[in-house]
């Protein structure tokens, strides 16, 4: 397709004819075509703005970065929610540091998107303004910062993420906190440990099961009587990842209370039961897996045979 049609349809006075052209100039792929789908952004028509700003998605051109930047303080919530998840998937460092003055931005709504866009960056000059962010009184800001330190991996905020997974007035955010934890480095997990048995008993069920999996990922030894007890937590989603984080961990003392999951109503807890019971390499399991192999399910049975062929190997060693 040529250019000069193109253009010529971008100034159309038919939105509806606008926005078709903004979906041809992005499928061509010319960088050269940028400065107009930059350009569409400034539109009178909400839903050329919206198009513009989906079609800018991918492009670490710094022009673009800055215009869907710009995009987020829109008077369409289409457009801000757009211009957000083309953020969200620049891949560059080199981008991402063009988003950090708004990560500290006084609307909630770009602070939230920045720092979601950062997330995944691992950009170290984002850890200050998430921490910042930490203390925001908009649980969207909160959790996004929870991320970015996250995935950061970043050491100094330990503290205060153990305090926000214990007593944040979010769910939501401490349950990311919650997660966060679990990219501790080995060194500091001792730090983190008593805070996740503390989630383990969270009013919320999303964090209780959020504990448990960050515990089987730490490879915490001392969680497995609390473990022990999350099996019999009133949702079967918090009983599959204690499950999974008592496998994990190898833990022979919980194969009485695994070999009860394996009677649950819930296939998927029941698959689960079996490959951790495989995974304490102790005999006692074996009867267990081997009455498993009746299970009404083919892959609880399936699995139960690999537990069985795993658990001889063990043995036999």
């Amino acid at each position: 397709m040529s250019f000069h049609p193109l253009l010529d349809r971008l100034k159309d006075t038919d939105a509806g004819v606008r926005r078709v052209a903004v979906i041809a100039v992005a499928d061509e792929g010319d960088e050269e075509h940028l400065p107009l789908l930059i350009e569409a952004l400034q539109d009178e028509a909400a839903e050329v703005r919206t198009e513009s700003a989906q079609a800018l998605a991918g492009w670490e051109d710094d022009a673009v970065v800055d215009a869907l930047a710009h995009a987020l303080l829109d008077a369409d919530e289409r457009v801000r929610q757009a211009a957000a998840q083309s953020l969200s998937e620049l891949k560059t460092q080199e981008a991402g540091r063009q988003l950090l003055p708004w990560a500290d931005h006084t609307d909630a709504f770009v602070r939230t998107a920045a720092l979601r866009a950062l997330r995944e960056l691992r950009l170290p000059e984002a850890a200050p303004p998430a921490l910042r962010a930490l203390a925001h009184d908009n649980a969207s800001v909160r959790r996004e910062a929870v991320g970015v330190l996250g995935w950061l991996k970043h050491g100094e905020s330990l503290l205060a993420l153990t305090q926000i997974a214990s007593n944040d007035a979010d769910a939501e955010v401490r349950r990311a906190a919650t997660g966060a934890l679990g990219l501790a480095l080995p060194g500091q997990a001792q730090h983190v440990f008593t805070t996740l048995i503390g989630s383990l008993a969270d009013p919320a069920w999303t964090v209780r099961e959020e504990a448990a999996s960050t515990l089987g990922k730490l490879r915490a030894p001392g969680a497995v009587p609390a473990l022990i007890k999350a099996l019999s937590d009133d949702y079967w989603q918090v009983r599959l990842r204690a499950t999974r984080a008592l496998g994990q961990l190898g833990a022979a003392t919980a194969i009485p209370e695994l070999g009860a999951a394996l009677c649950h109503e819930v296939s998927n807890l029941r698959k689960e039961a079996a490959i951790a019971l495989g995974e304490t390499a102790h005999a006692d399991a074996l009867p267990l897996l081997l009455a498993a192999q009746a299970d009404p399910d083919p892959e609880v049975r399936k699995l139960a045979r690999l537990s069985i062929a795993r658990l001889d190997k063990a043995l036999a060693a």
